[in-house]
């Protein structure tokens, strides 16, 4: 006859065996949600690379067309700076 004890063991062993699966299916599921998460970031992270890298081409096309002096003046403007330096690239003015 299976006595008192008996059932206690069973029950125990039974409890035992739950939360070791339950721990292992939460480990399960948590590092699936990371790696979710992961490969969300890493996608943000690729859409604002190439924002950034589009807005840097638009940038140097209207760089291209500036002149010299333009570029002097914008840089040192920027930088808060004066101007003055800039006087030598405008150039002879032609009569």
């Amino acid at each position: 006859m299976i006595g008192a004890l008996d059932w206690i063991k069973a029950g125990l062993s039974a409890a035992a065996g739950a939360i070791v699966a339950g721990a292992i299916t939460y480990n399960v599921g948590h590092w699936r949600g990371e790696g979710a998460g992961y490969d969300k970031r890493v996608a943000e992270i690729a859409a604002a690379s190439l924002k950034a890298e589009l807005e840097r081409k638009g940038d140097d096309a209207k760089l291209q067309e500036l002149s010299d002096f333009d570029l002097c003046v914008l840089g040192l403007r920027g930088n808060g700076m004066p101007v003055d330096a800039c006087d030598q690239l405008r150039g002879l003015q032609q009569e």
